[in-house]
C-alpha cells in the first residue's frame, strides 16, 4: 500500500526545545508520521505539496483538561438531558476545538471509548481524545449534583451520558468502579480530591476519599499501567492526593511553596486551568451557572495567577488546560493569554505542546515537529513566540490543521 505523501514547504518549524524558529524548512508527511524535517528539501514526486512560505509550522495543540460533553455551565443539568442529546451537542464543540488547533484533548469527566472511537473512524470532526470515563466523587463530592434536602435519593449519575461523574463511597467500591472505567476505555483515571466551583454543597476548602481510598484507586490504575488525576485546590488537599501516588493536580490554585516543592520532589505535573474562572465571572450566570457555584469563583480566580509563578519557582511541570463549559468554550485559546502573561510565551506554548505530551505519556509522539512523530501539525499566520494572540481567539489565525496526516482544516481566505 502507497501512503500518501504531504509536503509542507518553506515555512518556519516552531524548536520547542530550543525556542526558536528554524527558517525556511520543509517537513514531510507519509500517511500518519512525520518522515523529514529538513532545511535541505529534496523534491518528492506525486507529493502534495503546501507553499507555507512565511507562515510558523508547529505541533498540533493538546488540551489537558476539557470536558466535551459539558454544554451546559449547569453540570447537574447536563447530566440530566437525554444520552443521544447529549453526544449530539458535543459535535460543534470538537468540531470548534480542532478549529483552533486542538488535535488531542484529555477529557476530565464524561468523554468515553464510544465517542472516542468515532473521531478515530472519522465519523466526526474532533480532537483526539484520551477520556478517563466518568470521574470519581465521594457522596456530597464534587462529582454530586444533589441539590440539599431532606431525602438523599440514590445517584443515577453514572447512567447517562451528559454527566461527568460517578458517586462512589468505599475502598472496595471504588476499585470497582476504576476497573469497570478502565474496562469501558478510559485511559486514565480522574478523581475529585477536593471542593470544587461548580457543584453546589462542597466547599473548596474540604478533602474528599480517604487516603485509603485513593491509595486503592492509584493501586488499580497503576496494575493497568495507567495513571490517576485529581480535582485538588488547597495545598492540604493536593499533598494527600500526591502522597498517595496521584500523577496530575488538577486546577490546584491555592497552592502554596510547599505543597508545590512537594510535588516536584514527587514528580508530579499540574494542569491549572486559569480561562474558567474568567470566563465563569463574566458569563457563569448569564449561561446557567447555578448562584452558589457563581458564589465560589471569586476565591479561586486570583489565586490561580499567583498559582503559576509558585509552581514555576518550584519547577513543578505545567500542563495546558482549559475545563470550559457550555457556550464558554469557545473561550480555549484566551488560556495562552493567561499563561503567557506570567510565564513568557515559550513556557505557555510548551505547556499545550511537549509537557502536555508528557502528561499523556505521548513524549515523541505528540507535542512536536520531528521524524517520527504523528503527523498533528499546525500552519499559524504569525510567529507565536513574538505574539501569542495567534494562537488566542477561535482559531482565526490557524491556516492549516493536519491530524495524523490528514488535512482537516483549510482557512478560506
Amino acid at each position: 500500500m502507497t501512503l500518501s505523501v504531504t509536503v509542507l514547504k518553506g515555512g518556519n518549524v516552531l524548536d520547542l526545545d530550543r525556542g526558536v524558529l528554524l527558517k525556511n524548512h520543509q517537513v514531510v508527511i507519509e500517511g500518519e508520521r512525520i518522515v523529514e524535517v529538513s532545511a535541505q528539501p529534496e523534491e518528492r514526486p506525486g507529493a502534495r505539496v503546501l507553499n507555507v512560505a512565511g507562515k510558523t509550522v508547529m505541533p498540533g495543540l493538546i488540551d489537558c483538561h476539557v470536558h466535551v460533553l459539558a454544554s451546559s455551565a449547569n453540570l447537574g443539568a447536563n447530566a440530566g438531558q437525554p444520552s443521544a442529546l447529549a453526544t449530539i451537542r458535543a459535535l460543534p464543540i470538537l468540531k470548534a476545538m480542532l478549529a483552533r488547533g486542538f488535535t488531542s484533548v484529555r477529557d476530565a469527566g464524561g468523554a468515553d471509548w464510544g465517542l472516542m472511537q468515532a473521531i478515530e473512524m472519522g465519523l466526526v470532526a474532533g480532537p483526539r481524545i484520551f477520556p478517563s470515563g466518568k470521574a470519581l466523587s465521594q457522596t456530597g463530592g464534587h462529582g454530586d449534583f444533589r441539590s440539599r434536602g431532606d431525602l438523599l435519593e440514590p445517584c443515577s449519575c453514572c447512567f447517562r451520558t451528559g454527566a461527568i461523574a460517578r458517586v462512589v463511597d468505599g475502598v472496595g467500591a471504588v476499585r470497582l468502579a476504576v476497573r469497570e472505567e478502565l474496562q469501558m476505555g478510559a485511559t486514565q483515571i480522574k478523581i475529585m480530591a477536593s471542593g470544587g466551583v461548580a457543584s453546589p454543597t462542597d466547599p473548596i476548602g474540604n478533602t474528599q476519599y480517604s487516603r485509603e481510598e485513593i491509595c486503592a484507586i492509584v493501586d488499580e490504575a497503576e496494575a493497568a499501567n495507567t495513571y490517576v488525576m485529581a480535582h485538588a485546590y488547597t495545598p492540604r488537599a493536593i499533598k494527600r492526593a500526591v502522597s498517595c501516588g496521584v500523577r496530575t493536580i488538577e486546577h490546584g490554585n491555592l497552592v502554596d511553596v510547599e505543597a508545590a516543592n512537594f510535588m516536584r520532589e514527587q514528580g508530579a505535573f499540574v494542569v491549572p486551568t486559569l480561562i474558567t474562572y474568567d470566563a465563569l465571572a463574566t458569563h457563569g450566570a448569564q449561561f446557567g451557572l447555578p448562584p452558589e457555584s457563581v458564589a465560589k469563583v471569586a476565591a479561586v480566580r486570583e489565586a490561580g495567577r499567583r498559582s503559576l509563578e509558585i509552581y514555576a519557582q518550584a519547577g513543578v511541570p505545567m500542563g495546558f488546560g482549559s475545563d470550559l463549559l457550555g457556550d464558554m468554550h469557545r473561550f480555549q485559546g484566551e488560556e495562552f493569554r493567561i499563561r503567557a502573561k506570567v510565564l513568557g510565551n515559550l513556557q505557555a506554548l510548551r505547556s499545550a505542546t511537549s509537557v502536555a505530551a508528557d502528561i499523556l505519556q505521548q513524549h515523541g509522539e505528540l507535542g512536536v515537529i520531528a521524524a517520527g512523530a504523528i503527523a498533528d501539525v499546525l500552519v499559524v499566520d504569525g510567529n507565536p513566540l513574538d505574539d501569542i494572540g495567534v494562537l488566542a481567539g477561535d482559531g482565526e489565525y490557524v491556516e492549516y490543521v493536519i491530524q495524523r496526516g490528514q488535512l482537516v482544516k483549510v482557512a478560506v481566505s
